[in-house]
């Protein structure tokens, strides 16, 4: 071999290559693969079926609040575990290397350690030796090669393998060495990332000019950089694309009038009333919901539809949310047994086929529930101190308004802005409920809410004698902090609204 020194892809010292043959040797000790036994499934509860949508003239009050609360357990999944086959290991083509396949001399007890023979490096101030090895690449799939006497290997306590490759060498001259070390100090201090990241002003930056006042602040929602739940980096263009995909997945807002014959707006909030108890009876999340009515409406809005299967398409899209949305969704069976057995499981799922390949399977549809997460942490930012009612209070109007087909006019976003400025308020009567805050992050002013409010306001103020009861019980409860229970104020101030 010649007198001259290997240089690798990234040198390090030789002190390095020591501990990683040392930590080799010791984590080459295996013990036994556990088994996992998985637990015996139990079959969930069946719930009490609702009474059948379409034989009945309005809405029963009894439905799922009659039938007994169940519990829904959890079918745990089966690990399977491959069984390690002992023996001579099989080399072939470029596989990864398991513990049973590796040589002998990798195989030892933690009580038996090996050490490879390492000569030290030598320091700047000592005499270079005429060659020495600098350790090459560390990799799964190659083996170095056996190494001279004057350099350092491991391969004295590695077996050979066809398999197993020699890494690609350069030689170079010693006086590159310092240059070398120079090299990778730099490169490591290049590579450090500060734990600290200064931002200023507003991160989030938007093509959209708004006008703003000069004396009110806009609050940053965007500078909770730690939880990577909020997106902080990326949530305005993830808003900015869902109000550009909102245009694209909207229903028609008349096809009642040029689709539909045999059904009409008052059937359509019967059933969308019925499935608001239906998620709560399955605990679905909130988007199932909305997603559901949203399928409903594109789906109606090209395909005429007998009244006798309209519930048959209100289970067939939930389930299909359910799908979507949730991390255990209720099972076919179950919407059959919701319906009080009223359709067979072969209707549902052909049924769901149908509304798949009409929606061409563009299941990802913008709702109000999304804009919502995003205005309420907006509205917030003056109202700390209530938070939970203006974010159960906004939910409240926002479900009301999915029973009217009227609203199917106005965008989601613009709903959501709605009902952000409505709770505002209801809970603050007497203070403005728009701030440049909101008018940033919405995109809208108070005259662009003004009709979409007024029709929320409508229905606030008609839900203690609306005949469809399900989200005004829904929001009574305590853990929606009794919202649908607030006194709705009978006129909203015009000055509010300029």
């Amino acid at each position: 071999m010649s007198t001259q020194n290997r240089r690798s892809a990234f040198p390090s010292s030789l002190a390095k290559r020591q501990a990683l043959s040392s930590s080799s040797s010791s984590s080459s000790a295996s013990g036994n693969v556990g088994k996992v036994v998985a637990a015996e499934p139990h079959l969930a509860k069946k719930r009490a079926p609702l009474s059948n949508l379409t034989n009945r003239n309005s809405v029963s009050n009894n439905g799922l609040r009659s039938s007994g609360g169940s519990s829904c357990t959890l079918v745990p999944c089966t690990n399977k575990i491959a069984k390690v086959k002992k023996g001579p290991p099989a080399c072939t083509g470029n596989k990864g290397v398991s513990a049973s396949s590796l040589p002998a001399s990798f195989n030892v007890k933690p009580s038996a350690v090996v050490h490879p023979k390492v000569t030290p490096a030598p320091r700047s101030d000592e005499a270079v030796p005429s060659s020495f090895a600098l350790p090459g690449p560390c990799s799964m799939d190659v083996s170095p090669s056996k190494s001279d006497g004057n350099s350092v290997s491991m391969d004295e306590t590695m077996s050979s393998c066809d398999s197993f490759k020699s890494p690609e060498v350069e030689y170079i001259d010693n006086n590159d060495v310092p240059a070398i070390d120079s090299i990778n100090r730099k490169t490591f201090s290049n590579l450090y990332i500060s734990d600290h990241a200064e931002t200023t002003g507003i991160a989030c930056k938007r093509e959209v000019l708004v006008e703003l006042e000069a004396e009110d602040k806009i609050a940053d929602l965007d500078n909770s950089l730690m939880d990577p739940q909020l997106c902080a980096t990326i949530a305005c263009d993830i808003y900015k694309h869902l109000r550009a995909s909102e245009v694209k997945k909207r229903p028609s807002t008349d096809f009642m009038e040029k689709t539909q014959k045999d059904i009409n707006p008052s059937m359509r909030a019967i059933l969308i009333d019925w499935l608001v108890e239906v998620a709560e009876e399955y605990r679905l999340v909130p988007d199932t919901l909305y997603l559901t009515v949203n399928y409903i409406d594109r789906y109606l809005s090209g395909n005429p539809m007998n009244r006798q299967r309209l519930q048959l398409l209100g289970v067939a899209c939930m389930m299909i949310a359910s799908k979507y949305e949730e991390i255990c969704a209720p099972q076919v069976e179950e919407f059959c047994y919701i319906t009080d057995n009223t359709y067979f499981k072969e209707e549902v799922l052909q049924m769901e086929s149908d509304v798949l390949n009409y929606l061409k399977f563009e299941m990802t549809a913008p709702t109000t529930k999304c804009f919502l997460r995003r205005f309420v942490r907006a509205a917030q930012g003056a109202n700390e101190g209530i938070s939970m009612h203006l974010e159960c209070l906004a939910n409240y109007l926002a479900e009301l308004s999915l029973l009217e087909y009227s609203m199917l006019c106005y965008a989601p976003s613009l709903v959501a802005a709605s009902a952000i400025f409505l709770a505002n308020f209801i809970l603050l009567p007497s203070k403005r409920p728009w701030n440049a805050t909101l008018q940033h992050y919405t995109l809208y002013q108070p005259s662009d809410l003004r009709d979409c409010v007024k029709d929320l306001h409508r229905l606030c103020s008609n839900s203690q004698s609306s005949s469809l009861p399900a989200i005004r019980e829904k929001y009574s409860q305590h853990k929606y902090k009794h919202v649908a229970k607030k006194y709705c104020p009978p006129t909203i101030p015009s000055e509010y609204q300029t």
